[in-house]
């Protein structure tokens, strides 16, 4: 069993469960107890028999009596098992279950700083194998502790009724056992944490290598992804290897302990029955019979003693390595004074704004002095070179940084002051990647909607909206096909244009396209920017681009370079006193000639 501040409120929750399986083990182990009693008894009626001191008859009653009882308490045994198995099992299982379902909770509302900082492959070792490990020490861990002390005193003294002089003999190997769990158990603890840190790092490769197959064989890196895989996977095992030594080597010192006690209790028992027999309280080869098989009910806690070593020191390790997740703070959240609405309108204003990742240690802002206002309805451009600060303004419009107060504003209030999930919900986003999941194209679309109100045919007309409609009813099973993981099964402009169909089905009244339609051809560019005019009258859109052809049409463009905004204007204003967007344009229209003449 473990304990700590972050596990106990689980115990509390499935007390019921445990205590039940508690009291079922108890009464299991205390029927138990009756057993070597028993043989015993049987073994000394069946001598009294050899030696006439009972009839035929006695003897049958006798020993029918006794297999009676043995059936009952074996029945009795089968029936509690059961019972703490359902409760101490079962329950371990719904805890590791609610602290698993309460981890993936903790883990959607960490913020992107935790998420640049951590790796996928640690992640789920923490979800996989840490789980598993503190299931285990919670569950069989809890068996053992109890069968270690409870049937272990109750079998000493049992056995100290029969013979306290033979029970004292087994005193120094049952010190030698508790010797070797208090020197080994640390170093188990930290090889366990060391074997865990090595696994983790084998899953970050492997993940890193599924993800990234493609550009491996791109670029005929096989064989330096096998080599990196080996020398992880030969640390993994290395690692794991020191800790199984160790594991080990504990098991191998009980077991010869529990042999040497076994041999002591023969030798010394035989002598007892020798010197005893035919005096007024004599050790019987039943007694000597019964103190065996209490011995051997006690070499179960003698090697569970081991065995709780072992499960426990992997899952404290594990238990710290969830609480370390567990204790990573929440930066992003809604404050009490928050102001709720019923939905946003599509006024946005920045002012004056500064910003800088909160990971980055440099003092130089990502963003700097930006102001500009957009008006419900517009649709505004947003342009500017790789690395300008485009996206980082879109991470600042979904709320996943925490701002100054009255930076940017949402139909006039703080952003700072409105429901997260609220800002959200009103906001449609295409990323830049169009990630997508391993899920069928239809519920890909609909992500962001409630399945009832989005029936096929306005999937259809989304889909045909974003020009990838043609394109999937040439899919064998069409709209249920399933896409694989990131949608790798789709091309980079498919993956683009589902991603636009997904964000239109939410009908925001604001939406964002981060460079969404730089993986398309000109042609459907245009198709998909008229689509959304017609469709997005009323509404606010925002389009980010590197391309002018992208946002040449836009209500307004602003043009952004280094963090700051250049200028604001449409484009036939921007093309007339902006030196930096005439530049872009001239640039791109003579690199359009160039791609055209190849």
């Amino acid at each position: 069993m473990i304990f700590s501040k972050s596990i106990n409120q689980y115990y509390i929750k499935f007390i019921h469960l445990f205590l039940m399986g508690l009291v079922a083990l108890l009464l299991v182990d205390i029927a138990q107890l009756e057993i070597p009693n028993i043989i015993g008894t049987l073994v000394d009626q069946l001598e009294a028999y050899r030696a006439g001191e009972l009839t035929e008859g006695e003897a049958i009653d006798a020993v029918q009596d006794i297999l009676l009882t043995l059936v009952l308490i074996t029945v009795a045994i089968v029936v509690g098992r059961f019972i703490w198995r359902i409760g101490i099992m079962g329950g371990s299982r719904r805890l590791t279950y609610e602290l698993r379902d309460d981890m993936f909770q903790h883990a959607l509302v960490l913020s992107n700083r935790f998420y640049s900082e951590r790796k996928v492959g640690g992640l789920m070792a923490l979800f996989i194998n840490d789980i598993e490990a503190i299931r285990r020490a919670i569950g069989p861990g809890m068996i053992m502790m109890i069968d270690a002390v409870f049937l272990g005193v109750l079998v000493l003294t049992r056995m100290i009724l029969l013979d306290a002089r033979m029970t004292l003999v087994l005193v120094i190997p049952m010190v030698a056992i508790a010797l070797i769990g208090i020197f080994i158990g640390d170093k188990m603890r930290k090889r366990f944490r060391q074997a865990q840190k090595a696994f983790e790092d084998l899953s970050d490769v492997v993940q890193e290598s599924f993800s990234g197959i493609m550009v491996i064989k791109a670029f005929v890196k096989e064989e330096l992804e096998i080599r990196h895989f080996l020398k992880k996977n030969k640390n993994a095992k290395d690692k794991n290897i020191r800790f199984v030594r160790m594991m080990m080597f504990m098991r191998a010192g009980v077991r010869a302990v529990v042999s040497l006690s076994f041999v002591l209790i023969i030798a010394f028992g035989s002598q007892l029955v020798a010197e005893t027999r035919g005096t007024a309280d004599p050790f019987t080869i039943g007694d000597l019979v019964a103190f065996v098989a209490y011995f051997n009910m006690l070499v179960w806690p003698m090697m569970a003693i081991a065995m709780i070593i072992n499960v426990r020191s992997r899952g404290k390790a594990s238990l710290q390595r969830v609480e370390e997740f567990l204790d990573e703070p929440v930066e992003i959240y809604d404050d009490d004074d928050v102001e709720h609405i019923e939905n946003l309108e599509g006024e946005i204003e920045f002012n004056h704004l500064y910003f800088k990742y909160p990971d980055e240690e440099a003092e130089d802002h990502v963003l700097k002095d930006i102001s500009f206002k957009i008006e419900k309805g517009e649709m505004v451009g947003i342009l500017g070179r790789t690395g300008s600060g485009k996206t980082s303004i879109v991470d600042l419009l979904l709320r996943l940084y925490n701002l100054p107060e009255n930076k940017l504003l949402l139909d006039g209030k703080d952003i700072m002051k409105l429901p997260i999930r609220k800002v959200r919900e009103d906001i449609g986003y295409v990323p830049q990647d169009g990630f997508l999941f391993s899920d069928t194209i239809r519920n890909n679309i609909a992500l962001g909607v409630d399945s009832r109100e989005m029936d096929m045919q306005k999937i259809q007309q989304v889909a045909e909206l974003s020009d990838v409609h043609d394109n999937i009813v040439e899919f064998k099973h069409g709209y249920e096909t399933v896409i694989g993981e990131r949608g790798v099964t789709l091309s980079g402009g498919q993956k683009q244009r589902v991603s636009i169909a997904r964000a239109l089905a939410k009908n925001p009244p604001v939406l964002i396209l981060d460079d969404s339609v730089s993986a398309v051809d000109t042609g459907t560019e245009e198709k998909i920017l008229r689509n959304l005019r017609k469709v997005r009258k009323g509404k606010t859109t925002i389009m980010i681009a590197h391309r002018v052809s992208t946002v040449k049409d836009a209500d307004k463009i602003v043009v952004i370079d280094e963090g700051r905004v250049l200028d604001v204007g449409s484009h036939d204003e921007l093309y007339e006193r902006c030196e930096f967007y005439r530049d872009l344009v001239e640039r791109q229209k003579l690199e359009d000639e160039v791609e055209e003449a190849v």
